[in-house]
C-alpha cells in the first residue's frame, strides 16, 4: 500500500500581506479608511493623536463661499446609539481655508478631499473654480445634502433636477474627480445617484445624516436650538448599508465612499460588502480620536484571519 504524503500546512496570511490599495475611479488610495466631513475638522486636532497622512484620505469639513458662524447653541444632543447635531456648516470660508488650512495639510502630505457646500448652484461653481489648480487636492466632495441649513429647499440632493444643476456647475469648471454626497431622506436614492453621475460626478459619498429631532420632556422644548438636526452614529448604519447596496446594484461601476455609524472593523466590512470602495469614519471620532487609526490597523488583521488577500475583494460581495 502506497503511503500518503502528509499535506504541508498552508502558511497563514500575515496582516502586512493584505493589499489595502483602494480605487475610487481614477484615484488610487493607499487604504480604504477615510474621514467623514464635519467630524474631523481639517485634521489639526486629530493629528496630535496620530499621523493623519496614514489614512486613505482626509475629507475636510465643508467649506462655503463666505465664513459661517453656524447655528445657535445648543447644537448637539445625544440619542440612543447616536447623536443629533445642527452645527450649520460653521467654517472660515474658502479664502481663509486656502490661506491657512490647505498649506498645513500639504506640508504634512495629507491626501485631501475638499468638501464644498453652497446655497445656490452658482456658489458650487465658484468654489470649484477657487479650488482649480490648488496643490494637494485629490478630489471634491459636493455636499449637496446637508440637513443642517436654515432653508430645507436648498438641500439639492432631495431632487434630481437640483442635483443635476449643482453637480454640472462643478464638473464644468474642474478636472478633479467629484463625489456627490447624498442624503437618505429621499424616496429613490439610486435615481439621485444616477442623476449625479450623468451630470459628471465620478462617484458618490453616502450617506449623510438623517433629519431628526429630540424634545426635552421636562421643559417640553427641542433639545437643539435649530429644532431639527442630523442624526448620526450606529443607529443609522442599517440605513447606510441599505442605501449603499441599492446604489451599487443600480450602478455597479460607480465608486462609493460609504459612511454611517461606523465604529468597528465589522462595520467597515459590512459597508464594503454592500458596495463601498472606501469607508469614512465620522461620529466615532468624537468618542475616540484614534477611531480611524484603530480601524486602519484592524482591517488588514481581519482580512488576514480569513485569508482575504485584498480589501477590493470585499466590494459588493454580499451573498444574496
Amino acid at each position: 500500500m502506497t503511503a500518503v504524503e502528509p499535506t504541508a500546512p498552508r502558511k497563514k496570511l500575515r496582516h502586512d500581506q493584505v493589499d489595502l490599495t483602494t480605487q475610487l475611479g481614477p484615484l488610487t488610495l493607499a487604504n480604504p479608511i477615510v474621514t467623514a466631513s464635519g467630524c474631523f475638522g481639517n485634521g489639526r486636532e486629530i493629528n496630535r493623536f496620530f499621523d493623519i497622512a496614514d489614512l486613505g484620505a482626509v475629507v475636510v469639513k465643508s467649506i462655503t463661499v463666505e465664513p459661517r458662524q453656524g447655528l445657535p447653541t445648543p447644537r448637539m444632543a445625544e440619542t440612543a446609539k447616536g447623536m443629533l447635531n445642527a452645527i450649520g456648516l460653521q467654517n472660515p470660508g474658502i479664502d481663509a481655508w486656502l490661506a491657512t488650512e490647505l498649506p498645513w495639510l500639504n506640508q504634512r502630505q495629507v491626501p485631501v478631499i475638499v468638501s464644498i457646500a453652497g446655497k445656490t448652484a452658482a456658489e458650487y461653481r465658484y468654489l470649484a473654480e477657487r479650488l482649480r489648480g490648488q496643490p494637494g487636492i485629490m478630489a471634491i466632495e459636493a455636499n449637496i445634502s446637508c440637513p443642517n441649513v436654515e432653508d430645507r429647499n436648498i438641500v439639492f440632493a432631495c431632487r434630481e433636477e437640483s442635483t443635476r444643476d449643482a453637480i454640472q456647475q462643478i464638473t464644468r469648471v474642474t478636472n478633479l474627480p467629484v463625489f456627490a454626497k447624498l442624503t437618505p431622506d429621499v424616496t429613490d436614492i439610486a435615481a439621485i445617484a444616477e442623476t449625479a453621475v450623468e451630470a459628471g460626478a465620478t462617484g458618490v459619498s453616502m450617506i449623510n445624516t438623517l433629519l431628526g429631532m429630540a424634545i426635552d420632556v421636562e421643559s417640553r422644548r427641542p433639545k437643539l436650538a435649530a429644532v431639527t438636526g442630523g442624526l448620526s452614529g450606529p443607529a443609522i448604519k442599517p440605513v447606510a448599508v441599505r442605501a449603499i447596496h441599492q446604489v451599487h446594484r443600480a450602478l455597479p461601476d460607480v465608486p462609493i465612499i460609504g459612511m454611517g455609524g461606523v465604529q468597528t472593523v465589522e462595520d467597515v466590512v459590512e459597508l464594503m460588502l454592500a458596495g463601498a470602495s472606501a469607508v469614512a469614519v465620522g461620529t466615532a471620532t468624537f468618542a475616540n480620536p484614534m477611531a480611524a487609526r484603530d480601524l486602519l490597523d484592524a482591517v488588514p488583521r481581519w482580512c488576514a484571519e480569513r485569508d482575504i488577500t485584498s480589501t477590493a475583494e470585499l466590494r459588493g460581495a454580499v451573498v444574496l
